[in-house]
């Protein structure tokens, strides 16, 4: 049977600050982000299965998802652990904010990697993650590709 690639879209709302760069970005500031995560695998071919004919249900897909990245990410102000701005984290913690301190620059390239990592982990044995699309802006997206990463 064929191999098909399937592809869903999740939205979130995430602030962030880039320690160290020269430009604007240092800044805590926000994004309005889009995630296309798109799976390969072959369609269940027994037919007494309730996924007959998936490759996976987009529900199964979307939970995963939904709670490794969007649940985390959505609303919440990401910044690089090592960053100055650990003091303004926990007074935005301590203030009843989310924050996430992670061990990068939580730049989108490092971000889909993350992304990447986390989904990998939850995928059923037979699917495989083929990409990820972490669009920033209407004009600025990073991509990770399992091929690329083999």
């Amino acid at each position: 049977m064929s191999k098909i690639r399937i592809t869903k879209q999740f939205s979130f709302e995430t602030g962030h600050a880039l320690y160290g760069y020269d430009g604007k970005c240092r800044n805590v500031h926000g994004h309005s982000y889009k995630l296309s995560v798109t799976v390969i695998g072959t369609p269940i071919s027994k037919a007494d299965n309730v996924k007959f004919g998936m490759v996976i249900d987009f529900s199964d897909l979307k939970k995963i998802v939904k709670e490794e990245i969007v649940e985390v990410f959505d609303h919440a102000t990401v910044f690089n652990k090592n960053t100055p701005h650990v003091e303004l984290a926990k007074e935005l913690s301590d203030r009843g904010h989310s924050v996430l301190l992670v061990d990068y620059q939580p730049t989108s390239e490092m971000m889909v990697i993350d992304f990447a990592k986390k989904i990998q982990l939850r995928l059923p044995e037979k699917i495989k993650l083929h990409s990820l699309r972490l669009q920033e802006t209407a004009t600025s997206f990073a991509e990770w590709f399992a091929s690329d990463n083999s």
